[in-house]
C-alpha cells in the first residue's frame, strides 16, 4: 500500500525535473534564432508569480484530473495520468513560448497575440465568477454582476474562444489500456496548457518566461500531489469562492493591461 502512494509521487517529482531540463534546453535552443535572448535566470519571484497564477487557474486541471482517477483507480493508472497530465500541460506551454519568442519581434503578430491572451483572460475571468458559489449576499452580488456583463462582452468572440477553450468534463472511456489512459491524459491538459499559458503573455513583459514557466510547473506538480492524497478536497479548495472571486479581478486586471499593451504594440512604435 505504501508503495502504491509512494511511486506515484516520487514519480511526480521526477518528472517536475525532467521538463524543468526540456524547459531549459527548449529556451536555449530559441535563443539561437532572436535577437533578444530569453535570460535564463531563476528568479524565485517568477516562480512564485507562476506557480500562485496556475493553482488559481487549475479548477479546469483539478476537475478533469480527479475526474481520470475516479473512472481508472490504481496506482498503474496513476502513473499514466500523471505523465500525461504532466507532459500535457508542459507541452503546451512549450507551444505557446516558441509562438511568442518568434512573434515579439513582429509588432503585428505580438500585438494579435496579446489580444487573443486578453480575451483568454476574460474568459477565465467569467468562469471564475461561475465557480463562486456562496450565500455571502455582497459577494454574490458582485459575482454575478460581474459574470453577467463579461457574458456581454465575450459574446462576440465566442467563436474565437469556444475554439481554443476546451470543456474539462469529458466522458470517460469504460476501459483504456495504460498508453491509451496516458494519451487521454495528454490531450486535455496540452489543450487547457496551450489556453492557460497563453493568457499570461500580457505578463511576459514584466516576469522573466524562464521563471514563470518553471513556477507553473511546479504548480502542476502540487496539484497533482494533493490530488492523489485527496481529489474530493484538492478540488473543493481551487473552486474556494473567495480564490475565485480574486483570481477573477486580477484576471481582469491583467487583461485590461493586455488590452493597453496592444494600443502601445500598434500605435507606438
Amino acid at each position: 500500500m505504501v508503495k502504491q502512494q509512494i511511486i506515484p509521487l516520487v514519480l511526480t517529482i521526477v518528472i517536475f525535473g525532467i521538463l524543468v531540463a526540456m524547459l531549459h534546453a527548449l529556451l536555449v535552443f530559441l535563443n539561437l534564432f532572436t535577437a533578444h535572448d530569453i535570460i535564463l535566470k531563476i528568479q524565485w519571484a517568477d516562480v512564485l508569480v507562476g506557480m500562485t497564477i496556475y493553482l488559481k487557474t487549475s479548477v479546469d486541471f483539478a476537475i478533469f484530473i480527479g475526474n481520470l482517477m475516479h473512472s481508472y483507480p490504481g496506482w498503474k493508472n496513476r502513473i499514466a495520468i500523471e505523465i500525461g497530465t504532466a507532459a500535457g500541460n508542459a507541452f503546451g506551454t512549450f507551444m505557446i513560448l516558441i509562438i511568442w519568442n518568434f512573434f515579439r519581434d513582429v509588432h503585428l503578430l505580438l500585438a494579435l497575440m496579446v489580444f487573443v491572451a486578453s480575451l483568454v483572460l476574460l474568459r477565465m475571468a467569467e468562469e471564475g465568477f461561475e465557480h463562486v458559489e456562496t450565500d455571502i449576499p455582497w459577494l454574490k452580488s458582485i459575482s454575478s454582476g460581474l459574470n453577467k456583463a463579461l457574458l456581454k462582452f465575450n459574446k462576440p468572440f465566442g467563436f474565437i474562444l469556444n475554439t481554443i477553450i476546451p470543456k474539462s468534463n469529458m466522458t470517460m472511456k469504460k476501459s483504456l489500456s495504460f498508453f491509451g489512459l496516458f494519451f487521454l491524459s495528454f490531450t486535455v491538459p496540452f489543450i487547457l496548457g496551450l489556453d492557460d499559458f497563453a493568457g499570461y503573455v500580457p505578463l511576459f513583459s514584466i516576469v522573466n518566461v524562464y521563471g514563470f514557466a518553471i513556477g507553473v510547473f511546479l504548480g502542476h506538480m502540487i496539484l497533482n500531489i494533493f490530488l492523489f492524497i485527496s481529489p474530493n478536497h484538492t478540488i473543493k479548495i481551487v473552486k474556494n469562492a473567495y480564490i475565485s472571486f480574486i483570481g477573477s479581478i486580477v484576471f481582469i486586471g491583467l487583461a485590461v493591461w493586455g488590452l493597453i499593451e496592444v494600443f502601445k504594440i500598434l500605435f507606438e512604435h
